[in-house]
């Protein structure tokens, strides 16, 4: 129909013509209430960022010289920050001389991937920068388990 119809039809019913598509060939027009419209639509795009969850990248420090007990420790609270769907980002400090043995901060983060293998999975390799050496780790993608109808979980509970 032509626009100063709908037009009018939408004044008759005390309503907004809204331009849905306007590209489309014809243009695609719909009668609706347009303040109402934006609030329900405002509501959805509250609700969309209130559920969605904001990665970070937490980070571990360690010295090549840690301590055994130090470093599971540091290897769980990893853990724990990749469970929770951070990315991780695990650094090894060199001070003095220690920058003469850079394998063993090597092997050490090599150990530290090896231990989180199960949950993450390796972004970028050790990598010496300066007095630092760094790696990237992220959480797989994990399939949520499937939730059950409602029927068979009460026939479950009988």
């Amino acid at each position: 129909m032509s626009s100063e119809e709908a037009l009018k039809i939408a004044q008759e019913r005390d309503l907004d013509l809204v331009m849905i598509s306007p590209v489309a060939k014809p243009p695609v027009c719909k009668v609706m209430d347009y303040g109402k419209f934006r609030f329900e639509q405002a509501k959805r795009e509250k609700e969309a960022r209130k559920n969605q969850h904001v990665i970070e990248v937490k980070e571990i420090r360690m010295s090549p010289s840690i301590g055994e007990n130090d470093f599971l420790v540091k290897l769980r609270n990893g853990q724990k920050f990749l469970a929770e769907g951070n990315r991780l980002k695990v650094t090894v400090r060199f001070r003095g001389r220690e920058m003469a043995h850079t394998d063993l901060g090597k092997q050490l983060l090599e150990r530290f991937a090896a231990e989180c293998g199960e949950i993450a999975k390796l972004d970028k390799g050790a990598k010496l920068e300066g007095r630092l050496m760094t790696e990237f780790l992220s959480p797989k993608a994990q399939t949520p388990p499937k939730k059950q109808p409602k029927q068979e979980k009460a026939k479950e509970t009988n």
